[in-house]
């Protein structure tokens, strides 16, 4: 079934709260981003201090991801049944928290509480992600619901540049276990922001009650799964390039960590451009067909990804970085909204969090797999699986249902 927003209109009237709600969703959205991928960043630094090899490094960024995973549909239920609002609040909360505890736990050295205090910031992005995704997507009409949802995931790349650019300053300037708390207050500013253009949004309006025949329906669906899988190559090939670039680049090239930091900081920069072309390349160029911007984004991203480790030279890195960034991204954000149009709007919410379990699960794989590779094999066979996968999504796409309209 389609997800026919325009049935039950806009959840916020004022086209001026729309964009402020979108902003301040996008602002707390982006202050997770850094802090769920800053250990990359300094990756070389925390092994270095608390003892751990490769994969155990990656695990600081890819639990965040396994959290969500195994987190994301309970809160996407729960969504669809509560107030979304108040629930965003809640996450922010333990954003926080999560942020003092990390900073605890790095300084003590202790590892695996400091992994639980990233599972904990985890549930908080979960909440964030599927809540922003969901407010935002039934805050405007449906001729723009694609642009404007793929404009709030620009938020996730403009998260993980400033974590990437960032994270080797807190570090140098306040110690590496700084990297953790660094980034909540922005999403305090951001959740201030948000609040009052987002009132009367926080449950969907005109819709019935999901019930459990409904909610089963989204996970059981052979179109939301095709999606779901879109997502998880996606994921995949993102978060490995975002993951093992910054050492790659320091390791195998000879620059320094803050340099590798700023240049792989453009990988995920250009996803602000990308996620906002991808929606409205779709809603205008292609008329709300989804799939041949996916398409687009896997033919591209694949070969460039694949052949990475091949380049020696820092300006045709550089131009790699940025055309595989800008490929990779045109249909992160696009798939959101491609997976509500593929359900009824009673439970969008669910649809939304079942793509981020399903999505994220290849955030979570894709650092430690691609440590385990690099340790195993080198940085070369690493990047060819990961445009290996690329190109798996391309063939996914190919078959990919298109939303009724």
């Amino acid at each position: 079934m389609s997800n026919a927003e325009s049935s039950s209109g806009p959840a916020v009237a004022s086209e001026r709260a729309r964009w402020g709600l979108l902003a301040g969703a996008s602002l707390m959205s982006a202050a997770l981003g850094a802090y769920e991928l800053v250990p990359a960043s300094v990756t070389p630094l925390i092994r270095a201090s608390l003892g751990v090899g490769p994969s155990r490094a990656g695990l600081l960024v890819s639990v965040m991801f396994g959290t969500a995973v195994v987190a994301s549909i309970p809160a996407g239920v729960a969504l669809d049944r509560t107030n979304s609002r108040y629930a965003v609040a809640a996450a922010v909360g333990l954003l926080v928290v999560a942020g003092a505890w990390g900073w605890r736990a790095a300084t003590a050295g202790a590892f695996w509480s400091l992994v639980g205090s990233r599972v904990l910031g985890g549930v908080a992005y979960v909440v964030v992600w599927n809540a922003g995704i969901d407010i935002v997507g039934r805050s405007f009409e449906a001729a723009r619901q694609g642009t404007a949802v793929a404009t709030f995931t620009a938020s996730g790349p403009v998260g993980f540049a400033v974590g990437q650019a960032t994270g080797p300053v807190v570090a140098d300037a306040f110690g590496w276990p700084a990297i953790f708390p660094a980034y909540t207050a922005v999403a305090c500013v951001g959740l201030a922001a948000f609040w009052l253009p987002s009132r009367g949004s926080g449950r969907a309006t005109g819709t019935r009650a999901p019930t459990r025949s409904d909610l089963g329906g989204v996970v059981t669906s052979r179109r939301v799964w095709i999606v779901g899988l879109l997502g998880f190559l996606g994921y995949s090939v993102y978060l490995f390039v975002n993951s093992w670039a910054p050492s790659y680049l320091t390791e195998q090239l000879g620059l320094s960590l803050g340099r590798s930091g700023a240049l792989v900081a453009l990988f995920p920069a250009v996803g602000v451009l990308a996620r906002v072309t991808g929606g409205l390349l779709s809603d205008t160029l292609f008329d709300g067909r989804r799939r041949p911007v996916v398409l687009l984004s896997f033919l591209v991203a694949a070969p460039v990804v694949a052949g990475f480790t091949l380049l020696r030279t820092v300006p045709v890195v550089v131009a790699a970085l940025l055309v595989a960034g800008f490929a990779v991204q045109l249909c992160l954000g696009l798939v959101f909204a491609y997976v509500r149009e593929l359900v009824d709007p009673a439970v969008a919410a669910t649809a939304v969090a079942f793509l981020t379990s399903v999505g994220l699960a290849g955030a979570f794989v894709a650092p430690i797999a691609g440590g385990s590779l690099v340790a195993a094999a080198g940085y070369g066979v690493a990047f060819a699986v990961a445009g290996g996968l690329g190109a798996l999504g391309a063939l996914l796409a190919w078959y990919a249902p298109e939303p009724d309209k």
